[in-house]
């Protein structure tokens, strides 16, 4: 299966969106919803025209304990909602399946449409989920909020929105805006059953492993390649947290 991953051009998604009008403007409109709220493809697919026409925002339940959140439709995709609206039976479905079946178009097939676009303009890594990573991408593009997406989307931590959206996390920021709360619970998490300095001693562990075999004639290339984009990805983490620890 292949890794499905947000449309980070402008251009290629502009392209992506003519190949969906080709197809059938109602696939645009969905691509449009999915990448203009966040909103995921089975509750697209699941509105009727009377649940998004004249709306500025959209309440649906999420997870397993129906949270609610509210999904924001921007103004330029209000006015593309009522084009394409406009005439249409408030109780029909806004995607509709096939003409003589009061039903929406189903995932699978929405699946195929999307995935059969994204090959025509080059993308392979094209999903259910292409419309919300992408929506992610680029709000976290303009405006560097990525708790607003972790709340959004109800993941747990922002490492997970950041792993989401294909983005390499931003530890100053996180150490920045860590609450009173969130600082307790990971002293907590971190005093239990010696779990901090397990984990540590763990890294250390591979770290040493890594310096006693670093002068090895055996080493492949490939190996240095691997342990220099670790020690990158390292460097990059600790002066994060030197710069957040002088703050203090």
């Amino acid at each position: 299966m292949n890794w499905v991953a947000p449309i980070k051009d402008l251009e290629t998604q502009q392209e992506f969106k003519e190949a969906l009008k080709k197809v059938d403007y109602k696939y645009y409109i969905l691509f449009e919803l999915g990448i203009g709220t966040g909103l995921q493809l089975q509750d697209i697919l699941a509105f009727k025209n009377k649940d998004v026409r004249g709306k500025k925002e959209i309440d649906v339940s999420i997870g397993k304990k129906g949270t609610k959140v509210t999904f924001k439709i921007p103004k330029y995709l209000q006015k593309e909602i009522d084009n394409y609206t406009k005439g249409k039976p408030a109780s029909h479905y806004l995607i509709p399946g096939h003409a003589t079946q009061d039903k929406p178009v189903s995932r699978e097939q929405a699946y195929r449409v999307l995935r059969k676009a994204g090959l025509k303009v080059g993308l392979s890594s094209i999903g259910a989920q292409t419309m919300r990573k992408t929506f992610a991408y680029n709000y976290y593009r303009e405006t560097g909020d990525i708790y607003y997406l972790q709340n959004l989307f109800n993941h747990a931590s922002p490492s997970i929105t950041y792993r989401f959206i294909g983005e390499k996390p931003n530890v100053e920021i996180f150490m920045r805006k860590l609450t009173p709360q969130e600082n307790e619970r990971s002293r907590l998490l971190l005093y239990m059953n010696g779990n901090g300095k397990n984990r540590l001693n763990g890294i250390i562990d591979v770290l040493a492993a890594i310096r006693d075999r670093i002068d090895s004639p055996i080493n492949n290339d490939a190996f240095y390649g691997r342990v220099e984009c670790l020690l990158d990805e390292l460097d990059s983490i600790m002066e994060s947290y030197k710069k957040a620890e002088e703050q203090n």
